[in-house]
């Protein structure tokens, strides 16, 4: 087991687009994105805080982004019911989406960045084949019962979070969907590098580690409060260890085997809710969102290692 080095803030960057509602890293972490309530996106520089560009096109707030696996697009989700694809270095909006029935929640590319996935406050999954012209989704699965909050894919499944409680897997080479009952509302899904697990975080203040195969209960992480707000949760990128947001303006990091709480970070002394992060896909870096600013926190091993 990786031995665990804390977190310390490396940068604070107020991002100026109203409340922040979603923070994410691009592929290899060189990039960062912001969602705004002011209806924008931004592209920054984590390292420098360099604010890089701005995408402006959504009618009202935006709450989740992605970028492609060749940092080329970017595919964004709004309140506004749509899905705008996006050019990177033109900050141009290629195409804009229309088909889910209410706010769209969240959003993904599958691996080759050919499909975006997306959910919504209809209770809705939708495929959307991006590269073509085609405007209407390729496949919707309606068969949540209430908002879907977070959709993740691999090179088989799509994996569905939904309010009502559940983890849906549509297993797309086969084409069956397993439902797998947690049996509390759910805010937030990540999956572990190695695919094998789903880390959920849920509204009753626990985040749960579920069996990808089985959709078993592995573990429970307690520690944090979530007090009915959406809180994402995230792994590291060593795999070993759990991180989530909390109401009260920290950040907790638990150990993904022991279930202990390795780091209470302190974001805030003034409070607010950190509820959205980003894990680095390669280091230990992560991303926080709270009120109008967004956090680099890495550890001093990872800064020392820059520096050199």
């Amino acid at each position: 087991m990786p031995e665990f080095e804390n977190f310390n803030v490396k940068t604070t960057i107020d991002c100026k687009q109203g409340a922040v509602r979603a923070v994410r890293y691009n592929v290899d972490g060189t990039y960062c994105l912001s969602c705004g309530s002011d209806k924008k996106i931004k592209l920054w520089n984590p390292a420098s805080g360099l604010l890089l560009k701005t995408y402006g096109g959504h009618a009202d707030e935006v709450t989740d982004a992605a970028g492609s696996c060749d940092s080329s697009f970017i595919v964004s989700a709004s309140l506004d019911k749509s899905i705008i694809y996006w050019d990177v270095s033109t900050g141009a909006p290629v195409r804009r989406l229309r088909s889910h029935a209410g706010g769209v929640r969240c959003v993904c590319f599958n691996e080759d960045s050919s499909i975006a996935i997306s959910g919504g406050r209809d209770n809705a999954v939708m495929c959307w084949d991006i590269r073509t012209r085609r405007l209407d989704p390729v496949q919707v699965m309606k068969e949540a019962r209430d908002c879907i909050t977070t959709v993740a894919t691999n090179e088989n499944r799509i994996y569905a979070a939904s309010l009502d409680g559940c983890v849906r897997t549509y297993d797309i080479r086969v084409g069956e969907l397993t439902c797998d009952k947690v049996g509390e509302p759910i805010t937030y899904l990540a999956q572990t590098l190695d695919e094998q697990c789903l880390v959920a975080g849920c509204q009753d203040s626990v985040v749960r580690l579920l069996d990808c195969e089985t959709g078993g209960l592995l573990s429970e992480y307690r520690g944090h409060r979530g007090d009915d707000y959406h809180i994402e949760c995230g792994i590291l990128s060593n795999d070993a260890h759990i991180v989530t947001g909390s109401s009260d303006g920290d950040a907790f990091v638990y150990d993904l085997l022991e279930g202990k709480v390795l780091q209470r970070i302190r974001i805030s002394d003034n409070g607010g809710v950190v509820h959205s992060l980003a894990t680095h896909p390669k280091r230990q870096e992560m991303l926080f969102a709270r009120r109008r600013d967004m956090y680099v926190f890495s550890t001093d091993l990872q800064i020392e290692e820059e520096q050199l």
